[in-house]
């Protein structure tokens, strides 16, 4: 089977946003300067050695493994990334902030495991679906396992809490199903019963009954509850159309929380204006349209085609979330801006992800035909 180069233009799109994170995540860090100078080294070498430097070479593994081991090796990844994210409830290990333990902290370095296991997921549902193939059709092939996986990874997930994570994979796990040619009564099935889930959870979760007010009244507990939503409106309604200037974000300094992480589109518009985030948010319309259009026309296989739609939806469903909670069109979710937002541990998997997406773009179209 012939292989070209990697699809140049999906590699310069991750490129141009990777650059823009890179200076919109060093501007906003300028708001945790102004408190404390050590902090403020600490996130800057974690996100570009750990995540950055990291990401590179993350990157660079993704685009020369075969990704037919990825296959081979599908349940024994999914395992130990279940096992990996419930390292976040063993005391000593597991590492809280902000209310959630989300972290493990191994040898002085923390991260978060949930992010291996969403690709550990990922490759283990699309090399499921494509071992169905046409059994898809079948809920016992299709829905069924889904409900188990989702119902194992929901167990480990709520317990720290972190519900937008399930949410995504959700999300994602919806769209390969749908892409494997599965059934639209089984999708709308599966929406339904996460929309019911989702119900019962934030009857009972104070805090997810919380954002939905927030979401559903953001004028009431200014000062409180919907602070943060507040602070982030000002600082992107005060960009304009051309931004207050690079580096000239007042909201980053003692108003918005999180300005490095959570709240970074809001520092971003209040710098760059209308025109930045239109622009951002074309980048990221063009990398799932050019994601799915090498999903279409390069996977060579089943396996691969699910693979790069599951790691291109989940990306951009994240990044859009985060961008409609922090403009109140979606409830705040706390979930960070892929390649914008802290995190060396987001950063560096997004890119090696990214990788695997570029190693499948590299096989010919003629293979496919041929198949």
């Amino acid at each position: 089977m012939k292989q070209n180069k990697i699809d140049k233009v999906f590699f310069g799109i991750v490129i141009a946003l990777v650059v823009i994170g890179l200076i919109a995540f060093t501007s906003a860090s300028l708001g945790i300067l102004a408190k404390s100078e050590t902090k403020f080294y600490s996130v800057i070498f974690s996100q570009y050695v750990f995540g950055f430097l990291g990401g590179l070479i993350a990157l660079v593994i993704g685009l020369k493994i075969p990704y037919k081991l990825l296959r081979k090796h599908s349940l024994v990844l999914f395992i130990l990334s279940i096992i990996l994210t419930g390292l976040v409830l063993v005391p000593g290990i597991g590492q809280t902030h902000g209310g959630a333990r989300r972290w493990v902290e191994i040898f002085g370095y923390s991260f978060q495991p949930v992010e291996f296991l969403k690709i550990g997921f990922i490759i283990y549902f699309a090399a499921w679906l494509s071992w169905a193939k046409g059994k898809v059709r079948d809920p016992i092939f299709s829905v069924l396992p889904l409900v188990v996986m989702l119902g194992v990874i929901a167990g480990v997930l709520l317990k720290q809490p972190d519900t937008k994570s399930i949410i995504l994979i959700t999300i994602t796990a919806a769209v390969m199903l749908f892409v494997s040619g599965a059934p639209i009564k089984y999708i709308l099935g599966i929406v339904g019963l996460s929309i019911i889930a989702l119900v019962i959870l934030v009857s009972f979760k104070p805090y997810l009954r919380e954002r939905v007010n927030t979401f559903l009244n953001p004028g009431e507990n200014s000062r409180t509850s919907s602070y943060q939503l507040q602070q982030s409106l000002i600082a992107v309604g005060s960009g304009g159309i051309m931004g207050r200037g690079l580096g000239q974000s007042i909201q980053k300094f003692n108003y918005l929380p999180e300005p490095q992480g959570d709240s970074i589109f809001a520092v971003y518009g209040e710098e760059m204006g209308f025109v930045g985030t239109a622009v951002l948010i074309c980048l990221y319309l063009a990398f799932v349209l050019r994601g799915y259009r090498i999903a279409i026309r390069n996977a060579p296989d089943s396996f691969a085609k699910l693979l790069v739609i599951g790691i291109v939806t989940i990306i951009t469903a994240q990044s859009f979330m985060n961008i409609a909670s922090i403009i109140g069109v979606f409830p705040l979710t706390g979930v960070p801006l892929v390649f914008i937002s802290q995190g060396g541990t987001a950063l560096l998997l997004s890119l090696g992800m990214v990788g695997i997406v570029l190693n499948i773009s590299r096989f010919q179209v003629k293979a496919i035909v041929e198949r």
